[in-house]
C-alpha cells in the first residue's frame, strides 16, 4: 500500500465504526497519524488501539460534534499530540427524525440539523485555521447521496445534508487560494453497523435499499474509504468544491 499520508495528521469524526473507522484504518495504513473523534468511547479506544497494534499512530478523543467545545478540543488534540493537522473528514451524522414533514417536531428537526449540518460547521470553523497554520490541506464532509437528491420521510436529514453540500462549496471558494481544499462525499447506502441496525436489519429491508442503487447492492465501507483517502490526499490536488458521488448509480437516475 502507498504511503500517501507519510508525515500527515488526519482527523476523523464519527470514527468509532462504519465508514469513519474504515477511513481511519486506511489512512493509518498509508502512514497517517490519526486523531479519532466519536461519542462511543469504548469503540473509539478499541479502534485507536488496533491501529497502534499494527504499528500506526492513533489517539481517540471522545467527541460530540454538536458541542463546539468538543470539536475544538479534537482539533487541539491533533496539534498537541502530533504537532499539526493536514486533513479532516467530517463524517459524524445520523437520521434522527422520520415521517412526513408535518409530523416532525421541532426537537427532531433541530437534532438532525445540529448533528448533520451544525456539526460540520463547527468542524470547518475549527479545522480551517489549523490547516492554514500547517501550510494547507484537505477537508472532506460527508453529505451522503441525500445531499444532492430528495427522499420522503427524512426531510430534516435531507435539508441538513443539502446544507453540507452548500457549505462545502462556499468554504472551498473561501480557501482555494490558501491551499485548503474542501469537498463533499456523496455516498449511497453502506454496509455498516448503523445500517444493519436500521434499514438493513432484515433481508427484505436490505434488498429494498439495494434495489435503489442501479448496481443492485450496497457499498462496503472499505470501498468508500478508498475514495475518501484519495480526496484527502495530495493526489486530489486539483479537486475542490466538488460533491463526489460513490453511490452505485443512485444519483444518476
Amino acid at each position: 500500500m502507498d504511503n500517501r499520508f507519510e508525515s500527515k495528521v488526519v482527523l476523523i469524526t464519527g470514527a468509532s465504526s462504519g465508514v469513519g473507522a474504515a477511513v481511519a484504518r486506511r489512512v493509518a495504513a498509508e502512514g497517517a497519524a490519526v486523531v479519532l473523534g466519536a461519542r462511543g468511547k469504548e469503540a473509539g479506544d478499541r479502534i485507536a488501539a488496533d491501529i497502534r497494534a499494527e504499528g500506526g499512530r492513533a489517539i481517540f478523543v471522545p467527541t460530540d460534534v454538536t458541542v463546539a467545545e468538543d470539536v475544538d478540543r479534537l482539533t487541539h488534540a491533533a496539534i498537541d499530540e502530533f504537532g499539526r493537522l493536514d486533513a479532516a473528514f467530517n463524517n459524524a451524522g445520523a437520521v434522527n427524525s422520520f415521517g412526513p414533514v408535518q409530523d416532525i417536531d421541532e426537537a427532531g428537526w433541530r437534532a438532525d440539523l445540529e448533528l448533520n449540518l451544525t456539526g460540520v460547521y463547527f468542524g470547518l470553523r475549527s479545522q480551517v485555521p489549523a490547516l492554514l497554520a500547517s501550510g494547507g490541506g484537505a477537508i472532506l464532509n460527508n453529505a451522503s447521496n441525500l445531499g444532492v437528491v430528495g427522499m420522503g420521510s427524512v426531510a430534516a436529514y435531507v435539508a441538513a445534508k443539502h446544507g453540507v453540500v452548500g457549505l462545502t462549496r462556499a468554504v472551498a471558494l473561501e480557501t482555494a487560494t490558501e491551499g485548503v481544499r474542501v469537498n463533499a462525499l456523496v455516498s449511497g447506502a453502506v454496509d455498516t453497523p448503523a445500517f444493519r441496525a436500521s434499514m438493513g436489519a432484515t433481508p427484505e429491508g436490505e434488498a429494498a435499499i439495494a434495489a435503489l442503487h442501479p448496481l443492485g447492492r450496497i457499498a462496503r465501507a472499505e470501498e468508500i474509504a478508498s475514495l475518501c483517502a484519495y480526496l484527502l490526499s495530495d493526489e486530489a490536488s486539483f479537486v475542490t468544491g466538488a460533491a463526489v458521488a460513490i453511490d452505485g448509480g443512485f444519483t444518476a437516475r
